[in-house]
This record gives structure tokens, C-alpha cells and sequence, in this order.
């Protein structure tokens, strides 16, 4: 039995109890006035669609400058003037849809005690907390106050109050308070009525054992993660460290708490950061790593905090719920409930719950992952010589294909169609008496497959080639979100066999499924969620539609001083590489830091081969070279250092910058292309400017860009190439081109996404009619 977390699905659910054959909920109206709720899809679909393509255009503007605190300028220390660009040349009535309220600003002095030794507290800005849901609003909208905030100043002043009374403590002491916290919170206590004292003790632990205190700003970010929000908070701003605090509150009921990453790294290194604040409280931390046997796994998840993956927290959830119906142990409790009977040799759940999670980079595993089905393979096809021939003889012949004569692509689904002529050459070309033996029908979408496969998929950009396991070579997926290899993930429908084809690699066969879960579904679990990111605005009506999360905006500690400089647009790629080259050995020359994000391996590989020809040393980060990330991020902020990075270098990655280059500037990022999402690349934006250093961006961007063929469709795309191969000089009036471009993408993935959820409830509503087990149950 193989594990695979394979292609993109989308689920839709509402909040479910813990109970293995319990039905979905009903989504009803909410009591509240102003909450957006599901509209029934199927009667529904149309007016959900036109939201959605309203909501994205509500928030995308103004959140790469907004909510990252960025204001554009010209011109940067080394650079060369830039006029701002002019209007869209095609303008649209979209134009005029996108409006953004700015919330006032008026901060008040901070009250709260700042304890002798420990980090200055940050002044409390009620007004700059936006609440974003239905409606992007202020906390003080309208004039007055917003009961939340009213409440988390009065919890706040608590905190702050018992801080001189925890500073004199011994260890000794402050672990018996933790102790005592635990049998309040374990004799039916409610956590929020101890909340208060809980934040009170992990402040002064992390003051004590990291010499990390929680700014006020994190406190409230970490009240807010307690009552099932997403914080939206600036990257370099303490996410880890904020989220010890909902987790040890968490903790203190018994039945674990998780936090739930992007990766085994990123899981690893946090926890191992955080644990020796737990330790000085009595908690216990667990960390699930994707080799971890099952014994390991039951000791991780029988701690009180546990970090993992999102992929492995669904893996074992399936894992568990097979060994149940094997057991005939499915029950109504939670997994791991009443485990009596069970023997001590091992088979026995490996998860003992799922009370609460914390969502780290929220929006990349709520949103970017949520399609993605988390699926457990059965035993191998007997015709399996007959499909890997049929896959071989397709990938044999995909280069004989053109467009139009013998095949069609559809604009909206993307779907490769053979036309009649293209049907006469499949049944013309010489086939093995296996490959005969196909039928017809099968034969055509083994063809399409290949088709598709050999015009959009490419080595170095999607996927890599690379010594398995067993040291023979196999496909490895790269994530487009986060630029990381994904381990053990492969493309459903037959395509990640088709690639394999391609590349003359041995063909692992499809196999059936013996469970399945979704992302979404799998979070929808948990009787408590709530996430962190510092790109989560322009997704939040549907976090919160689909997750009941709404996304709160927490400032900064300090002022933010990024500077975003002008857009730069190039007719073709070369010149486009060309002038990014030309400004990194400028600013080079002052002595600045450089980052430059790339979308793809084979890039920035490209833009490596371009710096070493002029002489510039340089750090190359992309998924062929993981293992030296921790050291090539440990350097990425020093003198004249240059880093070329796929997004390997977006998400979860703190450079650190010496008072000198605070001094020269700090550090300059270049994005050389939009990605399919706004967040993804503010992400990358993110790394220079962090917490209140000085830094700026420049964004560059061609006419043969994948953004425009994927927004305005293949055959403007192909115009606006043709005219970018005439071009002589930059045109930057085309930016907002780009940006208009980049909306429709996102518009239509939010479509995508729900469009799938429908059909996944659908049909798990229609497992349980039939008494079938919606994860188990699962058609191939």
C-alpha cells in the first residue's frame, strides 16, 4: 500500500463534529447580520460565481501596497529613474469595480508594564485591527468602538497586569501555575476564562527560556487565533512565536493541539524553536515527519502540541479510519475514542483526536492546497503491461500532433480535444498487439494525454528527474506555491504516467483508491481551526465562507519602510533578464543585499548562467538544491550577497540583516514574473523590510509572460508576444495589463474551486444515502 497525495480536487463540507459516519452539517443562514453565507450551488451557481469574481476584484489592487505597507516611488539608491506608468492601454469596465477603504489611524499609547530585561512593548493600535469578511472594515468604523476589540484591550490589561506578578517566580513556580491551569481546564473550566493567565505564563516563559517577549500585537494575534480567526500578519512579525499561545491554551484540555505546516522543515525547525517554552510549562511537543513509523507517530500525537504537515495529518487520519473498518471499530466518537479492545501490537489509531488546529501560511494550504485529494492506493491493475505499452506508443507519437489539425484546446477548461483528423491518425499509426487491444475510446484520451503532456509539461519547470528510494530515477513534482519538491505527490488522470512516458522512466502503474480526503474536508474536521499568513486578504470571503474563519489584519510592530519601486515591462524574456542583470550589478555595487525570485527551476537556472557570465558570485536556491537552504538563507542578508531563488524563499524564511545593511538600504528583492496568485507573489515581497527595516522591490515583467496566456486566453497572448518580439525598449505602460491579466486567473481558480466543492459534497451526501463511507467508499 503506497501513500500518494495526487492532482488537484476541491470538497466542500461544513464544520464537522469529530464523528466518523456523521453527515455534513447543514450550511444555514448565520444569526448574525453581515455574515456571508453558501448559497445552495446547484440553483445558486451563477450568482456564487459573479461574487466570487467580485470579491477578487474588491481586494487585489491595493494589497500588495496596503496590507504590506509598501508606497510606490521611482527610484531606488542604484537605480535608475523610472516614470510611473501610465494608464492601461485596454482599458475595462473592471476598472471601475475596485474600490478600497482604508482604516483610520490613530494610536494610542501603549499601558501594558514592560518588564525589566525584556523586549520594549509595541503600542497598541486598536484603529489599525481590520476585520475582513463580508465587508473590509475598520474596528472603529462608523465612529464606534467594535466589541472584540473592546474585549481583547480589557483581556490585553489582564495579561499586562499579572506580568510583575509572574516576574519574580521561580521556574519551579511558574510550571505549577501551568500544572494548575491544566486541572482547571480538565475539570470543564472554560479556556477563555482562563485565557488571560495562560497568554501571562508563555509570554514570561518565552521571555525566560528564549529571550523572546510577545509584543502586545502578538497577543492580540494570538486572541484572535483562540477565537477561530485568521491573522493576517506581516512577514517577519513573529508568527511562530505568536502561535504558542493558542496552542498551550489549547493544550491544557487534553486533547492535543496541532499546528499544521507547508513542509517537513518548516515543522521540524519551528518546533524544536518553540520547545523549550513548553518544557518550561510542562507541555509535551511532538513533531510528525514523513518517515516516521507508526510508533513514533502514536508518541507525537499523545503530546500535548504537535507539529506536522497538513499532507501527513490527513495520511494518518485515513490510515486510522482503514484500520478501524478492518477492526470492524467504526464508531460515532472521535478516532482514538474508547480504544478499548485494541491490543498493544501496534494496531491501535495513531491520532487521538482532532480538537484544534492551527493553519500555518493558512491561505497556501486553505485556499492554494484545498483541491488537493490526500489519497492511500489500493493493489496494482492486473492489465499493467497493457497500460504501460498503451502509455509508452501514446508519448511515442505526441510530437506528430498540430494544433488545430488534429487537435483542439478549450480556452476555458484547458481540455485537449482530437479532431476527426487527429482521430484518423490514432487509428492509422502501428501498434503492438497489446496497444490493439485497447479500445478505441481509450486509445483517444491516452493520446490527448500525451499531447497535453508534451506541450505543457516541462522538465525543471513542473517537475525534476531524480534518484527514488530504490536509487532508480522517478518524477518529482515542483510545487508552484512554495517552489519546494513535492515528495511523494503525483498528478492524477493518468498524467504524472504520462510524463513518466516522456522521459523514458519506468511507469508506476495508476492504482485504485482505498481512502481519500481532501484538504478542505480534512480541516473541516477539527472542531476548532484558525491560521496564520501574511497574505490572507484577498482570499478572506472565502475563508470564511468555506471555513468560518474570518481574517483579521494585525499591524506592525514598527512602521514598515518597504519602498516598491516601478514596474518594469520588456517585450520578450531575454530583455527582460537582461535589464534585471543590469540592476543587480547596481545595486550590487553599493553593497546591498539582492534577492531575485524566479517561478521556476529551469529560470532561474538561466538567470544564474546571465550573473556568472558578468562576474557576480551568487547563491542559487531552487528544489535541486534543498539541502543547502538553511545556509544559503543564513547568508542571503549579508554584504553584496546575490540569491537567486525559485518560492522556495517565500514562505517561512527570516533573512537577517546586519546594522550595515540596515544602513545601506537593506535588502532589494526583484519578482521577475506575476505568479497565478497576488499572495504568492507578496510573499516574496515579503523577505526585504522586515520588521521595520528599510527595504524596496521592483517587479519585472515581459509580453511572453505564462500570466497573460492563462488571463486574457492563448490568442491575445500570442499577440502581445508578437508585438513584445518588435520592441526595442521597455513598455511600462503594459503593467497594469499584467495585473488585470493576474485577476482573471485568480477568478477563475475561485470558480474552479468551487464549482469542485459542490460536486464533492454531492457526492458524499450520496455515499452516506447508500450507507457507503464517503473516505473509504471512493470511486477511483
Amino acid at each position: 500500500m503506497t501513500d500518494q497525495d495526487t492532482g488537484r480536487d476541491d470538497v466542500r463540507s461544513g464544520r464537522q463534529p469529530d464523528s466518523i459516519d456523521s453527515a455534513d452539517p447543514p450550511i444555514v443562514p448565520p444569526a448574525k447580520s453581515g455574515q456571508t453565507i453558501v448559497q445552495p450551488p446547484a440553483a445558486e451557481q451563477t450568482r456564487a460565481t459573479e461574487q466570487a469574481d467580485a470579491d477578487v476584484d474588491r481586494n487585489s489592487d491595493a494589497e500588495a501596497d496596503t496590507a504590506s505597507g509598501t508606497a510606490p516611488v521611482d527610484t531606488a539608491p542604484g537605480s535608475q529613474p523610472t516614470p510611473t506608468p501610465p494608464a492601461d492601454p485596454t482599458p475595462s469596465a473592471e476598472a471601475a469595480e475596485r474600490k478600497v477603504v482604508q482604516p483610520t489611524e490613530i494610536i494610542p499609547a501603549d499601558t501594558s508594564p514592560s518588564p525589566a530585561g525584556g523586549a520594549p512593548p509595541a503600542t497598541i493600535a486598536p484603529e489599525r485591527f481590520q476585520t475582513v469578511g463580508t465587508k473590509s472594515m475598520s474596528i472603529f468604523s462608523g465612529g464606534g468602538f467594535h466589541p472584540k476589540m473592546v474585549r481583547w484591550k480589557r483581556m490585553l490589561a489582564e495579561i499586562g497586569e499579572l506580568e510583575p506578578t509572574l516576574k519574580p517566580e521561580s521556574d519551579s513556580d511558574l510550571r505549577k501555575r501551568s500544572l494548575a491551569l491544566r486541572y482547571r481546564a480538565m475539570a470543564g473550566e472554560k479556556l477563555g476564562k482562563l485565557l488571560p493567565e495562560a497568554y501571562a505564563l508563555v509570554r514570561e516563559a518565552g521571555r525566560r527560556a528564549l529571550g523572546m517577549r510577545h509584543y502586545d500585537v502578538q497577543m492580540i494575534g494570538g486572541i484572535s487565533l483562540f477565537e477561530s480567526h485568521i491573522a493576517e500578519m506581516q512577514t517577519g512579525e513573529g508568527k511562530t512565536l505568536t502561535a504558542t499561545l493558542p496552542l498551550y491554551l489549547h493544550s491544557l484540555v487534553g486533547k492535543g493541539a496541532h499546528l499544521a505546516t507547508v513542509n517537513d522543515y518548516l515543522a521540524k525547525r519551528d518546533a524544536e524553536w518553540m520547545t523549550p517554552i513548553y518544557t518550561m510549562l510542562g507541555v509535551s511537543v511532538g513533531i510528525i515527519q514523513t518517515p516516521d513509523d507508526q510508533g513514533s507517530r502514536r508518541k507525537s500525537y499523545g503530546s500535548a502540541v504537535t507539529y506536522g504537515t497538513a499532507k501527513e495529518f490527513g495520511f494518518d487520519f485515513l490510515r486510522d479510519r482503514l484500520l478501524l473498518r478492518a477492526q470492524n471499530r467504526i464508531q460515532t466518537e472521535m478516532l482514538g475514542d474508547g480504544g478499548g479492545g485494541f491490543s498493544d501490537s501496534g494496531d491501535k489509531p495513531v491520532m487521538r483526536g482532532m480538537h484544534f488546529c492551527l493553519v500555518d501560511e493558512a491561505d497556501s494550504i486553505l485556499i492554494d492546497e484545498a483541491r488537493t485529494p490526500l489519497i492511500i492506493g489500493s493493489i496494482e491493475d492486473t492489465v499493467r503491461d497493457q497500460i504501460v505499452e498503451t502509455y509508452r506508443w501514446a508519448s511515442e507519437h505526441a510530437s506528430e500532433y498540430e494544433l488545430d489539425e488534429h487537435f483542439t484546446i478549450d480556452d476555458d477548461t484547458k481540455q485537449y480535444e482530437l479532431t476527426a483528423r487527429g482521430r484518423q491518425k490514432v487509428r492509422a499509426l502501428p501498434k503492438s498487439n497489446l496497444v490493439r487491444t485497447m479500445g478505441l475510446v481509450d486509445l483517444y484520451e491516452y493520446t490527448e494525454r500525451a499531447i497535453k503532456v508534451f506541450r505543457e509539461f516541462l522538465l525543471d519547470r513542473q517537475y525534476v528527474v531524480r534518484p527514488g528510494d530504490k536509487g532508480v530515477d522517478e518524477i518529482v513534482i515542483v510545487d508552484e506555491f512554495t517552489g519546494r519538491l513535492a515528495e511523494g505527490r503525483k498528478w492524477r488522470d493518468g498524467i504524472h504516467q504520462a510524463i513518466e512516458a516522456k522521459e523514458n522512466l519506468e511507469i508506476s502503474v495508476p492504482t485504485g483508491q482505498a481512502a481519500r480526503i481532501t484538504v478542505q474536508d480534512l480541516f473541516l474536521r477539527y472542531n476548532h481551526l484558525a491560521g496564520m499568513t501574511g497574505t490572507a486578504a484577498t482570499s478572506a470571503r472565502e475563508l470564511r465562507r468555506i471555513y468560518r474563519t474570518p481574517v483579521l489584519r494585525v499591524p506592525t510592530n514598527r512602521p514598515p519602510q518597504r519602498k516598491r519601486l516601478a514596474d518594469r515591462v520588456f517585450g520578450s524574456m531575454d530583455s527582460k533578464f537582461k535589464a534585471i542583470v543590469d540592476e543587480v550589478k547596481t545595486i550590487h555595487e553599493t553593497g546591498r543585499p539582492v534577492l531575485i525570485g524566479t517561478r521556476s527551476i529551469d529560470k532561474s537556472e538561466i538567470l544564474s548562467r546571465m550573473l556568472q557570465a558578468i562576474g557576480i558570485e551568487h547563491q542559487v536556491l531552487n528544489a535541486n538544491n534543498v539541502a543547502m537552504e538553511a545556509e544559503i538563507v543564513a547568508d542571503a542578508g549579508q554584504h553584496g550577497r546575490v540569491t537567486v531563488a525559485t518560492n522556495m524563499a517565500g514562505r517561512g524564511t527570516d533573512i537577517k540583516l546586519s546594522d550595515e545593511i540596515v544602513d545601506l538600504g537593506g535588502m532589494h528583492v526583484i519578482c521577475t514574473e506575476l505568479h497565478d496568485a497576488a499572495r504568492i507573489d507578496r510573499q516574496l515581497i515579503g523577505r526585504c523590510g522586515r520588521q521595520g527595516d528599510p527595504g524596496s522591490y521592483r517587479q519585472y515583467l515581459s509580453l511572453d509572460d505564462d500570466i497573460l496566456k492563462g488571463g486574457l486566453g492563448p490568442d491575445k497572448a500570442e499577440k502581445l508576444k508578437a508585438r513584445g518580439e518588435r520592441l526595442t525598449s521597455s513598455v511600462d505602460s503594459y503593467a497594469k495589463l499584467f495585473r488585470r491579466a493576474q485577476r482573471k486567473v485568480e477568478k477563475k481558480h475561485f470558480r474552479d474551486r468551487m464549482v469542485l466543492l459542490h460536486h464533492e459534497k454531492e457526492r458524499k451526501k450520496m455515499q452516506r444515502e447508500i450507507g457507503q463511507d464517503p473516505y473509504l467508499d471512493t470511486p477511483d
